[in-house]
This record gives C-alpha cells, sequence and structure tokens, in this order.
C-alpha cells in the first residue's frame, strides 16, 4: 500500500471564507495497489476548477467523503495488468474514463460515455472499486476517476494519456480539463472557422482556453466578456480583439461591436442567466454553446421561434466534445507551436495545505488557473 496526503471534502456546503471553514481537510490516506487495467500516479500538478468548487458548495451533489480534484498531470510509478503504460510514463488525466467499447464511445463520442458517467456519479474508478483507504478502514470517494489533490492517486488506464516527459507538470495539468474543454468547445462544438466572430463569456481557465483556440483557428473578432475587470485586461494580452464587462449591458454591447451578434458564443460560466445572455448575442444563423454546468433542476426560457425562424444553433458542450487520447497530444502540438500559450491561463501556485484559501481566490474572482505542486 501507498501513504499520501489528500484533499478530502468532509461536507458540502459550508459558506466562504473557506480558509475559515475548511470544506477540505488534507488527511493521511493509503492506497491500494492498482488493480488490471488502473495505473499508480505520483501527481506532479492539479488544477483547481469551478468543478470542484460546485461540489465543495453543493450546487453539484457527490457522495461523501471525497477525495476531491480532476485536473492533473503527474508521472506513472505503478501500472496494473493489461495497461500500455510502463512505469516513469508522464501522463495527463482526463475526468471522463471512457471504457472504449459502450455506444457512445464506439461511435466517437467518449466524453459521454455511459459507464464512465455511471462510475463519476458513484464516485468509484471505471472498474467499480475505490483505492483510497481511511485510518478507520473507511473508503473515501474518487473525483470523477482523478483524485487530484492527492500526492498519489489510483486512476483506470481509461482515464490517462501519454504525454511528452519535457512538457512541466504545472502546464500540463491545464490539458486534462481546462484546455481540452475550452479549447475543444472553440474547435469542435462551436467549429469556429477564420473570419468568424466569436464571443466569450466567462474568463476562467476554460474560457481563456476557448479563446485562445478561437484565436488559433483564425477568428477575426474575439469579444472576452466578465464581470472581473483583471480577466478582461488578461484575455486582452491573450489576444481579445474586445473586451466587455459581464452584465446588463454585455449583450448590446457584443451587438454594438458585430453587427448584430456574434456569429459563435461560448458560455463558460454555469449561470442560466449568462446563458441566456449568450443566446441573445449569437446573430441569427449562428452557434451558441455552453460548457458551464449549472444547478440541476434550473430551467432555461429562450425564444423558441428564432431556433427556426432565425436558423439559430445551442449545443451543449462537455469535456469539449473532445477525444482525450486524439486531442491532448494535439493540443499540446498548439502549445509547443505557440498557437495555444495556455501557459498564460497559470495566476496561483500553492501547496496542498493552502487548499481552502486557493477556492476562495476561485469563488471570488481573484485567480484564473491555480495549480497545486507537489
Amino acid at each position: 500500500m501507498t501513504a499520501t496526503h489528500a484533499a478530502v471534502l468532509v461536507e458540502s456546503g459550508r459558506e466562504a471564507p473557506y480558509a475559515e471553514s475548511r470544506p477540505l481537510e488534507v488527511r493521511e490516506l493509503t492506497l491500494d495497489p492498482p488493480g488490471p487495467g488502473e495505473l499508480l500516479v505520483r501527481v506532479g500538478a492539479a488544477g483547481l476548477c469551478h468543478s470542484d468548487l460546485s461540489v465543495i458548495n453543493g450546487s453539484r451533489v457527490r457522495p461523501l467523503p471525497m477525495a476531491l480534484g480532476h485536473e492533473a498531470a503527474g508521472e506513472v510509478v505503478e501500472a496494473g495488468e493489461g495497461t500500455d503504460f510502463a512505469v516513469g510514463d508522464h501522463v495527463v488525466l482526463a475526468f471522463v474514463p471512457a471504457c472504449g467499447s459502450c455506444e457512445r464511445c464506439v461511435g466517437g463520442r467518449p466524453a459521454l460515455c455511459g459507464p464512465g458517467a455511471q462510475a463519476n456519479g458513484a464516485g468509484t474508478l471505471l472498474g467499480g472499486g475505490r483505492r483510497f483507504v481511511a485510518a478507520d478502514g473507511s473508503r473515501p470517494h474518487h473525483h470523477l476517476g482523478v483524485s487530484a489533490f492527492s500526492e498519489y492517486t489510483v486512476v483506470s488506464a481509461k482515464s490517462a494519456v501519454k504525454v511528452d516527459a519535457d512538457l512541466p507538470h504545472e502546464i500540463a495539468a491545464l490539458f486534462g480539463c481546462a484546455v481540452l474543454t475550452g479549447a475543444g468547445a472553440a474547435f469542435y462544438s462551436a467549429k469556429v472557422e477564420p473570419g468568424d466572430t466569436v464571443a466569450v463569456l466567462g474568463l476562467g481557465g476554460v474560457g481563456l482556453a476557448a479563446l485562445l483556440a478561437a484565436k488559433a483557428a483564425g477568428a477575426a473578432e474575439v469579444i472576452a466578456v466578465d464581470v472581473v475587470e483583471h480577466k478582461r485586461r488578461l484575455a486582452e494580452r491573450l489576444g481579445a480583439t474586445a473586451s466587455v464587462a459581464g452584465g446588463p449591458d454585455a449583450v448590446p454591447a457584443i451587438r454594438d461591436l458585430t453587427g448584430g451578434g456574434a456569429e459563435k458564443v461560448i458560455d463558460t460560466t454555469g449561470v442560466v442567466a449568462v446563458l441566456e445572455q449568450a443566446y441573445a448575442a449569437t446573430r441569427p444563423g449562428g452557434t451558441t454553446v455552453t460548457v458551464g454546468l449549472p444547478a440541476p433542476g434550473v430551467p432555461l426560457t429562450l425564444p423558441a421561434l428564432s431556433l427556426v425562424a432565425e436558423e439559430r444553433a445551442l449545443r451543449g458542450s462537455y469535456l469539449g466534445s473532445c477525444v482525450p487520447a486524439r486531442d491532448v497530444p494535439r493540443f499540446i502540438g498548439l502549445y509547443r507551436s505557440g498557437l495555444l500559450p495556455v501557459d498564460g491561463l497559470l495566476s496561483h501556485r500553492l501547496p496542498l495545505t493552502d487548499i481552502n484559501a486557493g477556492f476562495d481566490r476561485l469563488h471570488t474572482g481573484e485567480a484564473v488557473r491555480q495549480v497545486v505542486t507537489f
């Protein structure tokens, strides 16, 4: 068994500031060895994401206690039987452990893998097991098959993608969620083309990755929208042609800048009211893409006639509609070529012991993408 320190969510719904309420406790756990088709990974870096925050604040209900974190990179230290990985391989971990054999996986949509979604909802690995063991013998749940806020973790090999060893872990980790989700939303879900006008609402790690990808795809205009001014300024440094303050005036501002609405609008906020704004800011014939995760059960109100009369498209995008085994190497190639400078998303580096303070920065909008480094 392997000893590890992990940030365990013991109770959701505690109020911020999290540095005081401390929903995450750094606990000493042990890990069972990896089973067949599994890997023991030494985590090098793990990103803090709003999907983690939604579990902490209770808007996404998960079984507890749970070793949190789902965006990570690290190094294989033990490989179970039946994998194509070797000790020393560097890997990026993706948060959907696609089985590869269900109807959706075979159809080229591994982000929608049924067994993967079932395992993620249950807080287990793809094979149904839990490998963390607490001092009292209980077994904390896994978060999205990754549990990245831990010095070591066991994952399904279906969650891992090999990457070159010279790529720093803190950069590689971003490709497991922020880049797959944001860049994939621009490349695959919105299908941004040269000359398009694009607006991105929400400028966290995912939104800025979408902005970078839209620029890489040849968009003529990319309008960055957020309520936080320093994020808008960062977006401009990363190539946004204009920025707009989030709020009730955002839609008319986008329409003015684009002559009637953007052709492709990407919402990354997970806020239904913002998604409605994104749709309103899309021109006739355009496409609205949403990648945020609103609270379950919140209804969306849209003018239904516009879908037909204006040939509008509204599309959801999970994991950026990506195939991680294909797209992690592809996007890393774009990063190395300078077309996808995702290192510009990193705003903070922190030790595991400061994890609650990190989520305070995410909650208030101070941070863009933070990584825990080990």
